[in-house]
Order: C-alpha cells, then sequence, then structure tokens
C-alpha cells in the first residue's frame, strides 16, 4: 500500500507531500488541474520513462519519494535483492532526474540503496498496478492476453509456460545448428578441399624443427666456401702448431716461454701461478691446432649435398611465403589446420544427425505448447465466467465474451494466438473487443478484468486514471460501486471526474492549479514577483469540503440544487458501505 508520495520540481509541482490511506483514495478537479502529473509521478518513481519535461522550469533536478507497507513475501523479494528495510513495515523509494546540457539523468533508491532498472521493474510489479484507457491498445496486442489469461491462471500456466520456453529455447539452438550446417555446406566442402590440401602439402615438406632454415643456410655457406676453408685452417694450424717458414709457431714459442719461467720459478716461487697459465696455453694451443687441422683434412667439396641443400631452402621459403612468414608460424599454422580438418571431418556433426536433432526438439516443444494450449483453455473458461459475472454489475448484464485461442507456430510463449472477443447486444456476432466496443463499455471491461486479476496480483495499489471516462448515470454508479469493492482487497488511487464515484471515496484529494509569486510562494494577488503557475492538492477530510466539491463536479458550482445532489451522494455512498460491511 501507498502510504506517502513526496514530490519536488517535477512538471507543475513545486512541492507536494500526500498521505494515502488503505480503501478508495479519489483525486477530483478541473481538467488540466494535474491530476495526471500525481500519477505520472508514481509511474516516474517506480521506474517509468522520464523526459526532460517532467524537470520544473527553472530548475534542474527533480525528486520524487514514495514510501509503500511492505509484506513477507515483498522483504523476501528485497533481502534476495540484497536491500534491507529501514523498519519493519516500509520500504521507501525515491528517484532523482536531473537534467545536464546534453541529456538527463536519473538514479533511483530502494531504501537508500541504488538500484538498476531490472530491480526496479521487479519491484513494480509488486506494488503497484496502472490502468487507463489507454490499454485499450493492450488489450488488442495477442502478447499481452496472453501474459494475462497465463497470470489469471496461476502457478500451472506459468510454471508449464517456463517448460515451453526451456524446450523452445533447445529446438532454436537445434534450427540454427541445422541451418548453419546448411548453408555453409558448400563453403564446408571448399574449406574442405583447402585444407586437405594444405595438409598433405605441409606434412610432404616434413616440417619439425623451426631453426632448419637458418642451419640450412649455415650449411649452403660451408659448402660453397670448402676451399676457402681450407686453406684458412691450414694457415691457422701452421700459425699455431707447425710452420713451414723459419718463424716459430705459437706452440714452439709458448714452449721457450715455459723454460725460462721454469728457470724464473727455481729463483722466485711466485711466479709458478704464472707458468701453469702459460703450459694451459701452449696445451690449449696444441689441441686447437691438431683440431683445426683435422677440420681442414675432413673438408671436401659436395656438390650433390649443396644441391640438396638449395632445394631444401627453396621448398622451406615457399613454404613460408605461403603459411608463415616464418618457419616456426608454418609449423603452428600446420598444426591449426590439422584440428580445423578434424572437426569439419566430424561424423557426429553430419547434417542427418542435426536433423533428427531438431526433429526431437520440436516434438518435445510441441508437447509442451500442447500442454500449454489446455492449462490455457481451463483458465479461459473461468475467465470467461468470471468476467461476465463482474460485467453484469456493470450495466453489460447481455454481453457476451469469449477468449479465442487459435493455433500458431510455436515461440517461448508457447503456440496460441489469443484474443479477447466480445458483443454487447444479443444476436451480434463476437467480434475482436478493440473493434468494436465503446469507450465506455472499454471502461468498464478494463475495470471488470482487473477485478478478475485482482486475486492473483500481487500488487497492494491499483491506480485508475479516469477509467470512467464515456459512462454516466446508472454505469457511473455501478463503477464507483466496483472500485468500492475492490478498494477492500487493495489499496485503490483513483482519478476520476464523476461526482458518482468520488462520493464512494475513503480519502477524497482535490487537485488544481494557482498562481504565485515566485519570489514569496504566494498566491499572486499582485504583480509584485514573478508569477508561477503550481499544482496543489487539498485533502478534504470534512463533509462541507467534500459536499462542495462533489457539487462542483456535479453542477460546475455550489448552487442550491448541486449541494443537495451532493449530500445524496454522500448518503448513498455511505448507505452502501454499511450494506457491504454487514
Amino acid at each position: 500500500m501507498l502510504l506517502c508520495l513526496q514530490i519536488e520540481n517535477f512538471a507543475l509541482i513545486d512541492q507536494l507531500e500526500l498521505e494515502f490511506g488503505a480503501g478508495l483514495n479519489v483525486l477530483t478537479g478541473e481538467t488540466g488541474a494535474g491530476k495526471s502529473i500525481i500519477l505520472d509521478a508514481i509511474d516516474a518513481v517506480l521506474g517509468g520513462k522520464v523526459s526532460s519535461r517532467v524537470i520544473r522550469t527553472g530548475t534542474n533536478r527533480a525528486m520524487v519519494e514514495a514510501t509503500f507497507t511492505s509484506t513477507p513475501p515483498l522483504t523476501a523479494w528485497l533481502s534476495e535483492q540484497e536491500i534491507d528495510l529501514l523498519d519493519e513495515n516500509s520500504v521507501v523509494i525515491s528517484r532523482e532526474i536531473t537534467a545536464t546540457a546534453s541529456n538527463i539523468r536519473s538514479r533511483s533508491r530502494v531504501n537508500g540503496v541504488l538500484v538498476n532498472r531490472q530491480i526496479m521493474g521487479g519491484l513494480r510489479d509488486r506494488l503497484v498496478e496502472i490502468t487507463a484507457q489507454g490499454q485499450t491498445v493492450q488489450v488488442g496486442q495477442s502478447a499481452q492476453v496472453r501474459d494475462w489469461l497465463d497470470l489469471y491462471g496461476g502457478n500451472s500456466p506459468m510454471q508449464q509456460r517456463q517448460k515451453v520456453a526451456t524446450s523452445f529455447n533447445a529446438y532454436q539452438q537445434a534450427h540454427l545448428a541445422l541451418e548453419k550446417r546448411r548453408t555453409s555446406e558448400r563453403e564446408r566442402l571448399q574449406q574442405f578441399d583447402l585444407l586437405t590440401y594444405q595438409v598433405q602439402e605441409l606434412a610432404t615438406a616434413n616440417l619439425s624443427e623451426p631453426n632448419e632454415l637458418e642451419q640450412l643456410a649455415q650449411e649452403r655457406e660451408r659448402l660453397n666456401h670448402v676451399v676457402d676453408l681450407q686453406q684458412m685452417s691450414y694457415k691457422v694450424y701452421q700459425a699455431l702448431y707447425q710452420n713451414d717458414h723459419e718463424t716459430p709457431a705459437a706452440a714452439d714459442l709458448l714452449g721457450d716461454s715455459e723454460v725460462t719461467l721454469n728457470d724464473m720459478v727455481e729463483y722466485d716461487a711466485q711466479l709458478q701461478p704464472l707458468l701453469d697459465l702459460v703450459r694451459d696455453a701452449q696445451t690449449a694451443v696444441m689441441e686447437v691446432g691438431r683440431q683445426i687441422n683435422a677440420y681442414g683434412e675432413d673438408l671436401e667439396a659436395d656438390p650433390q649435398r649443396l644441391e640438396e641443400v638449395e632445394e631444401r631452402i627453396r621448398e622451406l621459403k615457399q613454404i613460408c611465403r605461403k603459411y608463415g612468414p616464418t618457419l616456426t608460424e608454418a609449423i603452428a599454422y600446420y598444426q591449426r589446420i590439422q584440428a580445423e580438418l578434424a572437426e569439419l571431418n566430424d561424423s557426429e556433426q553430419s547434417i542427418e544427425n542435426l536433423e533428427q536433432q531438431e526433429k526431437a526438439c520440436f516434438e518435445k516443444l510441441t508437447q509442451a505448447s500442447d500442454q500449454l494450449t489446455q492449462l490455457r483453455r481451463q483458465a479461459a473458461a473461468n475467465l470467461e465466467s468470471r468476467l461476465l459475472s463482474e460485467l453484469k454489475p456493470l450495466a453489460m448484464e447481455k454481453v457476451q465474451f469469449q477468449v479465442e485461442i487459435l493455433p500458431t507456430s510455436p515461440t517461448a510463449t508457447g503456440a496460441d494466438k489469443i484474443t479477447f472477443i466480445f458483443s454487447p447486444n444479443p444476436g451480434e456476432p463476437l467480434q475482436p473487443l478493440t473493434e468494436i466496443a465503446s469507450g465506455g463499455e472499454m471502461s468498464r471491461f478494463l475495470l471488470a478484468l482487473k477485478a478478475c486479476f485482482s486475486q492473483a496480483s500481487t500488487a497492494g495499489t491499483m491506480v485508475f486514471d479516469e477509467i470512467d471516462v464515456g459512462v454516466s448515470g446508472r454505469v457511473a454508479q455501478a463503477i464507483a460501486e466496483k472500485l468500492h469493492q475492490l478498494s477492500q482487497r487493495n489499496q485503490v488511487l483513483c482519478v476520476t471526474h464523476q461526482p458518482l464515484v468520488a462520493a464512494m471515496a475513503d480519502r477524497h484529494f482535490r487537485v488544481d492549479k494557482q498562481t504565485i509569486n515566485q519570489n514569496k510562494g504566494k498566491k499572486a494577488n499582485n504583480g509584485n514577483g514573478e508569477q508561477r503557475t503550481v499544482v496543489r492538492v487539498t485533502t478534504l477530510d470534512n463533509l462541507t469540503t467534500r459536499r462542495e466539491e462533489l457539487a462542483q463536479l456535479a453542477g460546475g458550482k455550489s448552487a442550491t440544487d448541486a449541494i443537495a445532489f451532493a449530500e445524496s451522494l454522500l448518503l448513498q455512498a455511505a448507505n452502501h458501505r454499511r450494506q457491504e460491511e454487514s
């Protein structure tokens, strides 16, 4: 139940605080007085769409705060969202709307905790249900009618609908997999042929060593310079080990140095480490000389091997140009396309298998949809009976109404096209409600529909925006009684121009516009200060003020006859409430 609504700088409202009560809360006032602005504020604080126009001219920030009573299910849901209660019985929701130079921003809080749109949507469904004549469009939408019918049916249709959604998702995935395979079969075969050729080519190339190209380049250089290497190795051998000329080799010079140092050590033992170094150097030089000599003797020209190396280098460079640019990347590509080729060749993903999977999923979806259709037919029969009984007190005793359920292609919500069909007069054929119902008939139908859904709805507050437009007399009285009946189970907020409805209110508010001096915040009775229009709300909490307001609604002025009529309406409403209580 909505306890309190605080509004700041919202449209024509500068500051406003309203306290609502249980039962039927009615807002009245002249056309354009600002009644709908209050309902717009309720919609906005619960996450409704807003634009920069909702921010009062001359300001850049609007604020709406609503306080609701909590219920155990609501408390449990808030706990799941990790939102604590401020106290045991209330939930405070606020929305701040700020205008900047380029856009509009808003922030919503629940008990001081910032929340996103998804949470606000879930909270809105649990708190308030708004009904207006504008819902005529929704009545004509099969998807909306289907949602209403499932909600009316209770847990069984909703649970089965979830099974249908799961089955539809599985079918859709299977269907998409099949279509993807079908549409890509030609490309798959082309890709398969290409990868097969590439795998064969790379397998023939026998790629295993990423550094093979560098190693072959070195071998080619060696084979191309065999004679030079032989000559240079012999030159090194002579310089280090055995020189054919009179010039001594390095090994000979080191030998002479060793003899001299050996003599010196006899006189000074400190030179022993130097002697050891010379001996080591002589040994190393002699070893290098022997190895370089052996290297030179083993070198020989090998034209055939040189040709093989050249051919292998050409082959690897060709591989790199096609699959590289480096040999390492070519080897990695070879490994990757082997896996891709195996996947393309996977027999388990054949078209035949995918077709079987799709067929099985579709059969499961069809079965689940058929079960949902049966549950909907049961709910439709109950709704037809209940709605007709709700319409009779609204001066629609002879109306005919059916929930038409026609088969359609399965979707995530079933395989039904659902339409409300209606005939207001005996002998006339049933036709879609939105095509033949008058404004007054649509108002009564929506009211009766909400009466049917009131027990299934989780919302504690029902809002009706001029639901009584287009009716008068006995019908208006019937609507007033129906609204009061609904208010015994749910809090009802109603904007109305009907004195018959307003008279039935448990709490009555009058909305009007006033012109004030902006600087003083008082009614503008003179030219001092900037004049601004504001919306003001007065609680009509005594018999005199209510009588005067009802007289205004009935006759447009507080004439004697209008006052008498207003008194009769209040007396009639009081008698009706006493009869219901008894």
